[in-house]
């Protein structure tokens, strides 16, 4: 039976990897979220055309998706920094 430590060591070790997939796959669904974006909504300007919208099909599972594994990379990220200050 393997012990709690090695397991707390072997969890402690694989997540800093963890991070790092999670925050290549949010960057990845944010990216792709940017389809219809243009220079002036970057810097705040108008168009209420484009912001209004029901979100459907592939569009809405991206957006889901990229909610989740936000929350997944925060939780990662708490976990290691208290397992690793422990």
């Amino acid at each position: 039976m393997v012990s709690f430590s090695v397991q707390m060591e072997a969890l402690v070790s694989a997540l800093p990897y963890a991070e790092i997939t999670l925050s290549i796959l949010l960057i990845v669904g944010v990216v792709l979220q940017r389809r219809g974006a243009t220079l002036g909504g970057a810097f705040g300007g108008d168009n209420f055309a484009s912001t209004f919208y029901k979100r459907r099909g592939a569009e809405k599972f991206l957006f889901n998706a990229t909610i989740l594994v936000a929350v997944l990379l925060i939780l990662a990220t708490i976990t290691n920094f208290l397992l690793a200050g422990a």
